[in-house]
């Protein structure tokens, strides 16, 4: 009789504290695999019920550096492990189906130490104010739909590739100047004889259109990642409006650097540097065009192979690039110092007004955009 009581007041307790579990989706997952260039990536998916219990909740037990997929739209990047709960009725007005795929990627997948449950459970009173984590889980995760921008990732690229090719093809000795990595140390465009005194000539405009693409590319992908609302309410996930709005970045991007020179040019005027602005412009545009190429090559690399590190990988390649524009403003002032009779400060002020003042107020533009 004791046990018999000892056993109710359990369950009770058990039904007070704790939701009551509809439906467990344990036994249901199923193994996937997804090849990339450095081999397949473990991942497991499950079909999830939305059509029943409409007013239940989906509770979600994610581990670390986990990938979650919805209807093939990225749902959350997780970076520890996480227990959240979200309405199937808000589920069902979100994707507007009775069944839905869910996809998780994870490295423990293929260790044998994959912990991620999805339970359907009924909340109660006691846990009422957990449901806020719905709010917060819907409202901060940006559901990113992944094919749309590999597509322009790689259209834009092969465009971009194109492009140079027949660059290449028709102005090879230009090319091979304006891509000299070692002129960015000797900077031999800074000596009287310097050859690039063209700026508005076809063969520098084509090399400028090229460079604002990589900028152009870089910028989508960025405010893909970091507001892919602002792409929703603008123009909408498709491979093709992506790649529209990439084209008018690109021109954009072309006619703020073309304004860029003029302004270095008027600087230099009032400083009465002579023909600096030439020498300036291309010895900095060089490490523009080294660093984007970079980063291309990089986010290319987390496209095919692995989403998640795109975002995270993204920051770190454009705090990177900002340190080594930096570094080439610095370097640029010691050229500068050392092959023309200018003052030390009246060289500072210069720099500033021409490239420091702007690059702060573009970067903390970035920030923000980042966060």
């Amino acid at each position: 009789m004791h046990r018999f009581a000892l056993f109710f007041f359990l369950f009770f307790v058990s039904i007070l504290g704790q939701a009551q579990v509809l439906e467990n989706y344990e036994g249901k997952w199923a193994n996937a695999s997804e090849q990339s260039l450095v081999g397949s990536i473990g991942q497991k998916e499950v079909h999830l019920a939305v059509h029943t219990f409409p007013q239940s909740y989906f509770q979600f037990e994610v581990p670390g550096y986990s990938t979650i997929f919805i209807d093939g739209k990225l749902w959350g990047l997780i970076p520890k492990d996480t227990t959240f709960f979200i309405s199937t009725a808000s589920i069902k007005k979100e994707f507007l189906k009775d069944s839905l795929l869910v996809t998780v990627i994870n490295d423990r997948i293929q260790m044998g130490e994959f912990g991620l449950k999805i339970t359907k459970v009924a909340k109660n009173t006691f846990e009422e104010e957990q449901v806020d984590l719905e709010k917060q889980f819907l409202a901060q995760q940006k559901r990113t739909p992944v094919q749309p921008l590999k597509d322009f990732f790689a259209l834009s690229l092969v465009f971009i590739l194109g492009l140079a090719a027949v660059y290449r093809r028709v102005y090879p000795y230009l090319l091979g100047v304006l891509l000299q990595p070692l002129s960015v140390i000797k900077a031999e465009d800074f000596s009287e004889s310097g050859g690039l005194q063209k700026v508005f000539s076809f063969d520098i405009l084509f090399y400028l259109f090229l460079v604002s693409m990589m900028l152009a590319q870089c910028l989508v992908t960025g405010i893909v990642i970091f507001r892919p609302d602002w792409i929703e309410n603008w123009i909408g996930f498709h491979a093709f409006s992506l790649l529209l709005f990439w084209l008018l970045a690109s021109i954009l991007i072309l006619v703020l650097t073309i304004l860029k020179f003029s302004a270095i040019k008027l600087v230099s005027y009032l400083f009465e540097l002579g023909k600096l602005e030439f020498a300036h412009f291309f010895y900095l545009l060089r490490l523009i065009t080294f660093g984007f190429a970079l980063i291309l090559l990089v986010s290319s690399f987390f496209v095919i192979n692995d989403f998640y590190v795109l975002q995270s990988g993204f920051i770190y390649l454009m705090k990177g690039f900002f340190w080594v524009y930096l570094f080439g403003v610095l370097g640029l002032f010691l050229i500068m110092m050392s092959r023309l009779n200018f003052k030390k400060y009246h060289l500072f002020t210069y720099l500033c007004l021409a490239e420091l003042v702007p690059f702060l107020v573009l970067t903390k533009w970035i920030m923000v955009l980042a966060q």
